[in-house]
């Protein structure tokens, strides 16, 4: 078999709501194509948010609960999707689901991905891919980034690969391997000032934009260790919370400067992690809409910033998350030793099949 229909879905850090995307995967001539047929984003109900907010405090049984809870609300928008843009489920051949993260800590050989599989499948009636990270862990590495061999086999002729969610992540071929890592926290840092003047978001960057950089705060984040540290390696919402976040709070400035300055310290990590130029950097992720932002990254850099398609930066995750169960269908490696450390290559993800 060579020809997938998939339906790709993603929870990402910024809480910006689940992602679904369905998508046609096909293996022709050596090399991968697809299309996304239709996509959409699903807010999240302010309860729903402020339980997956509060996700990393709760214990045991709360957190059980609310990756059941989040199973069932991936199955029904599923359906819902399904039924709106008229799909025929005999077509499909699997659900494949992200999840959403709560911890990601490998250097203890811990991640959490909630939206229990096997409710899905029971809600939808279709097989269900979920769990991508563990075996990775299990096997010494980072369990991430996963979006990176979607990247090299999906969008083979850009350099460098640019992912602007609630962390920015990047990939790219370092010698005759895949290589790619986590840079910078981008959304979920601009979502939680913005909110503090009353907004979801920065939308357009508009807030940042009127704020100016405070050279002293620039300095400081820049000088965090995580960005001297070698690759492989990721974040988690648990290293923001305990080194962003305080850091921010410490400085008696506007949000406005905050904002300014912190999209100032995105772009320059991003320009540090390059050291090419004149490469092409495909940008996707929410933050590609973030025109402030995109401004700044120019700015640093003297490499050519390529804006897809919008379908292309909204749902590119899911569409990779799509393509990773796809793989795992087809038993072919979907998560690469070099980009997390790990002992071997290996094939993520659970199937969960209600008949």
């Amino acid at each position: 078999m060579s020809r997938y229909n998939v339906i790709g879905t993603m929870s990402g850090t910024s809480l910006d709501g689940l992602d679904i995307a369905y998508c046609t995967l096909e293996f022709s001539d050596g090399q991968w194509c697809f299309e996304i047929n239709s996509a959409t984003t699903i807010d999240y109900t302010p309860e729903l948010k402020q339980k997956l907010v509060a996700a990393i405090q709760m214990n045991g049984f709360e957190l059980m609960n609310l990756s059941n809870e989040f199973g069932y609300f991936i199955g029904k928008c599923v359906n819902r999707f399904i039924e709106t843009e008229k799909i025929d489920t005999t077509k499909i051949d699997a659900i494949s689901s992200h999840g959403h993260t709560i911890f990601h800590q490998p250097e203890i050989n811990l991640t959490t991905q909630i939206g229990s599989g096997a409710n899905i499948s029971a809600t939808t009636k279709l097989p269900v891919i979920c769990d991508f990270r563990s075996v990775d862990i299990a096997l010494g590495g980072q369990g991430a980034p996963l979006v990176p061999i979607g990247d090299k086999l999906l969008f083979p002729k850009q350099d460098y690969c640019i992912n602007l969610g609630g962390i920015a992540n990047i990939s790219f071929e370092e010698g005759n391997e895949r290589v790619a890592f986590d840079i910078c926290p981008v959304n979920i840092v601009l979502n939680h000032l913005s909110t503090m003047l009353g907004k979801p978001y920065d939308k357009d960057g508009a807030l940042s934009e009127s704020g100016s950089i405070n050279d002293n705060l620039l300095t400081t984040l820049n000088a965090l260790s995580y960005y001297r540290d070698s690759y492989p390696k990721s974040l988690g919402r648990e290293w923001i919370e305990d080194e962003i976040f305080p850091i921010l709070n410490s400085f008696e400035i506007s949000i406005e400067d905050k904002l300014n300055t912190f999209t100032e310290h995105i772009a320059i990590q991003i320009s540090t992690t390059i050291t090419s130029n004149n490469k092409q950097l495909l940008l996707s992720g929410g933050g590609t809409f973030n025109s402030f932002l995109v401004d700044r990254i120019k700015a640093n850099t003297n490499n050519e910033i390529v804006i897809p398609s919008e379908q292309i930066i909204e749902f590119k995750e899911a569409l990779i998350f799509a393509f990773l169960g796809v793989l795992r269908l087809r038993k072919e490696v979907n998560c690469l030793q070099s980009v997390t450390g790990a002992k071997r290559n290996n094939i993520g993800g659970c199937i969960y099949q209600v008949f």
